[in-house]
C-alpha cells in the first residue's frame, strides 16, 4: 500500500512538473485605428500565416501570434484608404501595441 502511495505521488509530481513548463503560446498584437467608424478588418501577415480581427469600437487585436515580423493590414471604409503597419515584431509571451493608427483619406 506504501508503493502504492509513493508511486501515485511520484506520478503526480511528474504531471505537475510537466505542465508547469507548457510552452508559450506567442504574443498578440492591438492597435487602435482613427477615425473609429473609418475601419473594417485588421489582418496580421506573417509568410504564409494570416490572422483576421474584427475592428470593433476602433480597436482591434490579435492573439496567440508566432514570433517574428508581421505586416499589418487596416481596411477601411470609403472615403478613406486602408492602411499598412510593416515590420511588427511579436515575442513569445509579450504584447505588441501599434497604438493610434490613423486611415488617410
Amino acid at each position: 500500500m506504501k508503493k502504492i502511495k509513493v508511486s501515485m505521488l511520484a506520478l503526480a509530481a511528474v504531471a505537475i512538473g510537466a505542465f508547469a513548463f507548457k510552452g508559450v503560446d506567442g504574443g498578440s498584437i492591438a492597435g487602435k485605428v482613427t477615425p473609429a467608424d473609418g475601419a473594417t478588418e485588421a489582418w496580421a501577415i506573417q509568410g504564409t500565416d494570416t490572422l483576421k480581427s474584427p475592428v470593433t469600437d476602433g480597436a482591434f487585436s490579435f492573439q496567440a501570434a508566432k514570433a517574428g515580423a508581421y505586416t499589418v493590414i487596416v481596411g477601411a471604409k470609403a472615403p478613406y484608404k486602408p492602411a499598412t503597419v510593416t515590420d511588427v515584431k511579436v515575442e513569445d509571451g509579450k504584447s505588441t501595441d501599434l497604438g493610434e493608427i490613423k486611415l488617410a483619406h
